[in-house]
């Protein structure tokens, strides 16, 4: 009973709570469907009951927000008919729609008892999401600036956003890294958050940090596990996706799902189901450059033996020639050379000969010539002034004249000098 003091009515916090916890409970007798967003699960596993956290946005900014219940058994039933319909468990993040019972208690407050969940509706706002993303990218006129980028002959340098953890990154550096056929591939790991809200900011950040080093990297790679679409609804968002279509390098996903594309992967450059393909795209895009280098190569090899086989044939044949020929002239010569010799022999005979004989006329003229010789037969040698007189117009009345006879010489004066004819 509530206490009067000086004309005071005074209630007890219990009493005025246990009010609020009767006016509810008489109020709200029902059960009701409800829409809202389940920004935190809160799962015990101790205790296998669950705590969500319950909000309403609008442009982004909480406008509603109520704790809520979820007992072990409710979540449990709840859980198999998500993991059956929507192909993954129920986790936080999504826009759901769930049918509640609303209850009051004086020690926890006002809170929601969640007694069902309806997977498809919370499948119909991703695909409205996805939808209103795809009409909006094409609006701005970028959804397929990505995909129309030239991509590199050879993705050598590849910048990855992933989980360091995630088995999807495993399998794909394992299929890189271990290729039979050597092929090298620089990976540069930038790790970020790949599912529910905070995965939005997280993978755009580190998209703007490749940005700034993109003169660093071929391509980027968004890889993920597998999982169903509402594990996926992130890659709905509008601005994700549009972080994709506009950025300066080609961008591969690998985000591990075999049902509706999401809105990333339509803007991307390549997309593909799982990790392990989108490392099969890129070894492929090697074998696309070796295998035509490898076929020319061989092509090469092949007509430089055909063009040495026949260069080497030709020379066989051309030293074959030669042989022949060299012996064919050299026999040649040397018939050559013994008729020369012959020739010589001759030329030579003839040639001693004739100048023996020039030498014997020669020999003969000389001697007919020895000026002893000739003064013995009366000629004389007549020196005026100590030169030979060949002229009377060498000398003068009274000059000295020396006469050279073969066994003597005669001095004499001049008298009279006269000339022929006078």
């Amino acid at each position: 009973m509530p206490e009067v003091v000086e004309n005071r009515t005074i209630f007890s916090l219990l009493e005025v709570t246990r009010s609020i916890q009767k006016t509810i409970a008489e109020r709200y007798k029902s059960l009701y469907w409800i829409k809202a967003e389940m920004n935190k699960l809160n799962h015990y596993s101790h205790s296998g009951h669950c705590y969500p956290e319950l909000v309403e946005k609008t442009e982004g900014k909480i406008v509603a927000e109520i704790r809520s219940i979820l007992w072990k058994a409710d979540y449990q039933r709840i859980n198999t008919q998500f993991l059956k319909i929507a192909q993954e468990p129920l986790r936080e993040g999504i826009t759901m729609l769930f049918q509640a019972s609303i209850s009051y208690d004086p020690m926890y407050g006002l809170s929601l008892r969640i007694v069902d969940i309806d997977p498809t509706f919370t499948l119909g706002e991703l695909e409205k999401e996805r939808i209103n993303s795809i009409n909006k990218l094409k609006e701005d006129g970028v959804f397929d600036l990505n995909r129309n980028l030239p991509f590199p002959t050879l993705p050598k340098r590849l910048a990855i956003i992933s989980v360091e953890t995630s088995k999807g990154l495993s399998d794909f550096y394992k299929i890189i890294n271990q290729n039979p056929w050597g092929y090298k591939i620089e990976q540069t790991l930038y790790p970020a958050l790949l599912q529910g809200d905070k995965s939005v900011p997280s993978i755009i950040k580190q998209l703007s940090v490749i940005a700034e080093r993109s003169d660093a990297y071929d391509a980027v790679a968004i890889i993920r596990g597998g999982g169903g679409e509402v594990g996926l609804s992130s890659y709905n968002n509008y601005l994700l996706a549009k972080a994709i279509a506009i950025f300066p390098l080609p961008v591969l996903t690998g985000i591990g799902h075999s049902t509706n594309l999401t809105v990333s992967e339509m803007v991307a450059y390549k997309n593909a189901i799982t990790p392990s393909e989108l490392a099969d795209f890129l070894i492929q895009k090697f074998h696309n450059f070796a295998i035509p280098l490898d076929q020319l190569t061989t092509r090469i090899l092949q007509n430089t033996t055909t063009i040495f086989k026949g260069e080497n044939e030709k020379l066989k044949s051309l030293a074959s020639d030669i042989k022949w020929s060299s012996q064919r002239s050299i026999q040649q010569s040397k018939v050559d050379l013994n008729s020369f010799e012959k020739d010589l022999k001759i030329n030579i005979a003839y040639i001693f000969r004739q100048k023996f004989t020039t030498l014997d006329h020669l020999e003969k003229m000389i001697q007919l010539a020895d000026p002893v010789r000739l003064l013995k037969k009366g000629y004389s040698i007549t020196q005026v002034n100590g030169e030979l007189l060949v002229s009377v117009d060498q000398i003068k009345d009274n000059d000295i004249l020396t006469t050279q006879v073969w066994d003597g010489e005669i001095i004499s004066v001049t008298q009279k000098i006269n000339k022929n004819g006078k």
